[in-house]
Formats: C-alpha cells, structure tokens, sequence
C-alpha cells in the first residue's frame, strides 16, 4: 500500500494524496485495490454497452452472458500471459508468480488476443455470426479500456515522460523513488482518446450506419490503435521485444492501425455482398439445438447429478428391500 501526491499545475490543480488501496476486508486483511475496482466497473460498462448494441440484431441477454462467463476470465489470463512473456525486468520462478495479478502487470493487447479467440469459439458453438456480434463488442471493449486506465491514475503509474507541458502531471510515489517529477499524463491521454473513440463509433453506427459486419470492429481498433501508436511513444514503462529498442505495444499499435485502415479503404470500395447478420428467433413453442448456452450445460451438470442421486435412492431401497427379505427368511 502506498501515497501518490499528484498535482496538475498548468490546469491549477495543487497537489493531492491518492491512495491505491480502496478498503481492507476485515477479518482477513485483505486490501482491494482501487485498480481492481475501477477495472471490474470497465468490464461492467462493457457488458451492458454489448447488451444494448447485440439485442439490435436479435442477440439475447442469455447470448452475451454466455460469452462474458468465457471471455472476461480468458481475456484476463491472456492480458497477464501478454504481460510476462515481454517483461525482461521480473523473474517469475513459479506458476504462482506468473498468475499473481495482485502483483501488477496486465497487457490489454494479450486480452484483446486471448478474448477474440474465444469470441470466434463460442461464436462457432453458438451459430452466431462473430463479426456481427464483434460490432458489439469492439466498442464495449474500448470503453472498458478508457475507464480502466483510472485504475492507473490510482496506482500513479503508466505515465510518461517528464515534460513542461501545460497538462503535465506532478507526481511522487513508489514509482518516482519518492522524487517530484513532472510527466505526460499518459493514462489521461489514452483514456481521453479511448472514450471519444467509443463516442464516435457509436455515432457512427446510429447516424450513418454500418456497411456490413466488421466494419465496427476496424474502426473502433483501428481508432485504439492510431492512437496508441503515438502515447505509447511516450511512456516510461513500455515492454520491449528481447534486448531491442522496439516497444511491443507501440509496433503491435501501429501493424493494427494500418492493416485495419488499408481494410476499411479497400472494404470503402469493394462492399462485401452478403446482407447484415441478425440472429433468427426460434419457431414458437421449440428450442434451437444448436443454442448452446451456459444455462444449459449448469443444467445438464445438475440433471447429471439428479440422476445420479436417484440411481443411489433406488439402490439404497433395493438393498434396504433384500435386508429386509432376509430377516423374514430368518425369523
């Protein structure tokens, strides 16, 4: 736990002590970072962001639950494997050490790339078209990232280099070896970004219109992407790839940002013919059988287990019955 005294002179904003711990759970001692918190609200923003944009084109709330209970804690896994895969300065001697996220170090692009994949898989066992349903999410994921990097403004980390700049942030802390420093904001920068994006994205969907499925998914990554090609550029704590020069998170921004925008040129002239995917209901009265749900397996789990009691019952009462054909024998 520690003290952040943060200030933003050019805005005539004087210094103020953040604390990175929100609360401690009684009993156990156990502190919840405020990170953790601001980065669970993220998560929840984007689900109800996907709810309202999937129920347009006949995906249910049942539908976008199903995906959230499988993507949320893969993405999770991925955005920490992400983390120490290009982390040169930490020794992870244990497979604790290496899924200790109380401990820092989560990479959105490692979420970005474990959740897609598992969008595509449940997609595929769903029926559902994944880049329909991707439309919903890009922008949900987006938003979550933009409230997630509060998280970082508590913690007084992910900041940039020091600078004069009007909107330079004063900061002291762990971080700082406990030396003031003026640096870019640039948690501030990329949340900024971040949330206009989603702002723009959605505007676009409502007011122009998508062309076909996927657009959304170019624009809003592409959008990330431009943009954290450049904040990357300025942060102090950017993973590298081995023993270069080259930030991972900047290359990797920028391969996006362009490959997404020479997609949506040569997609501007050459539309895809295929219609826009909307999930069509079931007939009245029957039930898809394609329509996997997590509801379902929880059901089949507990009919597995209801059987299973009931196969014990009769077998107590048979044996319970034999029991009782021997005493009578006996006697």
């Amino acid at each position: 736990m520690y003290t952040s005294k943060i200030s933003f002179p050019g805005l005539g904003i004087d210094e103020f002590l953040v604390k990175n711990v929100a609360f401690t759970i009684p009993g156990v001692d156990l502190p919840i970072m405020w990170y953790a918190l601001i980065i669970t609200f993220g998560m929840i923003c984007c689900i109800f962001y996907v709810v309202m944009q999937a129920k347009k084109i006949g995906i249910t709330l049942d539908d976008v639950i199903d995906y959230a209970l499988f993507t949320i804690p893969i993405g999770v896994i991925g955005a920490r494997l992400y983390y120490v895969i290009f982390d040169n300065e930490h020794t992870y001697e244990t497979i604790i050490d290496v899924f200790n996220i109380r401990q820092g170090g989560l990479a959105i692009y490692g979420g970005i790339i474990a959740g897609t994949l598992t969008v595509v898989a449940v997609s595929y066992f769903k029926k559902i078209n994944f880049f329909a349903f991707g439309d919903c999410v890009a922008p949900g994921v987006l938003l979550a990232q933009g409230i997630g990097r509060w998280g970082n403004f508590m913690n007084g980390e992910a900041f940039g280099s020091e600078t004069t700049s009007f909107i330079r942030m004063g900061l002291q802390n762990f971080n700082t070896y406990g030396k003031l420093i003026y640096v870019h904001p640039t948690f501030l920068y990329e949340s900024l970004w971040n949330l206009t994006g989603v702002l723009l994205v959605y505007l676009y969907a409502k007011l122009i219109h998508k062309k076909y499925d996927g657009q959304l998914i170019l624009l809003t990554f592409g959008w990330y992407g431009l943009g954290r090609m450049f904040i990357e550029g300025l942060r102090t704590d950017s993973l590298y790839i081995g023993n270069t020069d080259i930030r991972v998170s900047q290359a990797l921004a920028g391969l996006i940002f362009f490959t997404f925008l020479g997609m949506l040129i040569f997609f501007h002239f050459k539309k895809p013919k295929k219609a826009l995917y909307n999930k069509p209901a079931p007939a009245q009265g029957e039930e898809k059988k394609s329509d996997v749900t997590f509801a379902k397996i929880l059901d089949k789990i507990k009919g597995v287990f209801a059987s299973k009691k009931v196969e014990k019952n009769i077998e107590d009462l048979e044996d319970r019955n034999i029991e009782e054909q021997n005493d009578e024998e006996n006697q």
